[in-house]
């Protein structure tokens, strides 16, 4: 039996070893790139990346780092990693180069809950639940689910993977003792979009999920340049999200507008825990929505007839 079939098992609780072993496999699937990784994959009972497809979806396209969808900055690093690297400080252990890497954080929850299951004595074992249930409600479930649903766009072996990870997600937080407020994350969150931001604030917010409530990857912007009939600049995708903005402003408004509103569907749609973070993204992302279309008419007021 592979891995993956743990997660379907009816009873409460996942036999501890295999429930910890699944959750190292799915998140070295994301760090260990082919040929090295097959054999992971094949553990899962997953179709095996290859080397392009790894490299397109985990460096390029949606690294899944947590300082990037939930920092203000939107990038690597910054106050979303920083947050992260707190919760290893706290174990008392020096937070690797990418300790807000999803596969870090997985292991890390793996190898959390196979301590605890190891340990002696009642006051360490609680301690340690604690610990690995803040390691699910406030640094994984906030925007785990919102990057596989942007990863899940991608093509070859990232759907099995994403569709493995959504059942491993969603079945801990029914184990798990939910939170019972939102994540720091999400409640320190920048305000939301206005619209008398200026034009490159605006730039750096529509890259930053934790600011705008939606995830917009290069593919993303791919998809709007070809509905658009407008030339997509290759780059990074501030870069090329302000070439599309100077070619038509008003059509590439509306355009992200209706990206944001679907988003917020996909918010809506997943199943609600104790706390859930997804209302809190549904709002942001109809806001931004909003502003958005405030954004696109006001620029096609000014554009040359």
């Amino acid at each position: 039996m592979s891995l993956s079939a743990a997660v379907s098992r009816s009873d409460e609780r996942v036999t501890d070893p295999g429930r910890w072993e699944l959750f190292r496999a799915v998140g070295s699937v994301t760090m260990v790139a082919p040929p090295a990784g097959d054999r992971i994959a094949a553990s899962l009972g997953l179709r095996p990346f290859s080397a392009s497809e790894h490299t397109d979806l985990f460096v390029l396209s949606l690294p899944p780092y947590a300082g990037i969808h939930l920092g203000p900055e939107g990038k690597l690093g910054g106050e979303g990693a920083d947050r992260v690297a707190g919760l290893w400080r706290a174990l008392g252990l020096d937070p690797p180069s990418d300790a807000d890497h999803l596969g870090s954080l997985l292991v890390l929850y793996a190898e959390l809950g196979e301590a605890a299951d190891h340990s002696k004595s009642d006051r360490s074992r609680q301690r340690l639940d604690h610990v690995r249930a803040a390691l699910l409600w406030e640094h994984l479930w906030p925007w785990v689910p919102g990057y596989l649903d942007a990863a899940a766009e991608e093509e070859g072996a990232a759907e099995s993977w994403v569709h493995l990870s959504r059942r491993v997600l969603r079945r801990e937080t029914l184990l798990t003792p939910g939170a019972s407020t939102l994540p720091l994350a999400l409640r320190a969150a920048p305000k939301a979009l206005a619209a008398d931001i200026d034009y490159e604030d605006l730039l750096d917010t529509l890259t930053a999920p934790v600011r705008t409530g939606f995830v917009l990857t290069y593919r993303d912007l791919i998809v709007a340049a070809r509905s658009l009939g407008l030339g997509l600049r290759r780059g990074e995708r501030r870069f090329a999200l302000k070439a599309l903005l100077e070619q038509d402003p008003s059509a590439t408004l509306t355009w992200l507008s209706n990206h944001a509103r679907r988003w917020a569907a996909r918010h809506r749609c997943r199943p609600t825990v104790l706390a859930d973070p997804s209302p809190w993204w549904e709002e942001r992302a109809l806001h931004t929505s909003e502003v958005l279309k405030i954004l696109a008419r006001r620029a096609e007021e000014v554009m040359p007839t």
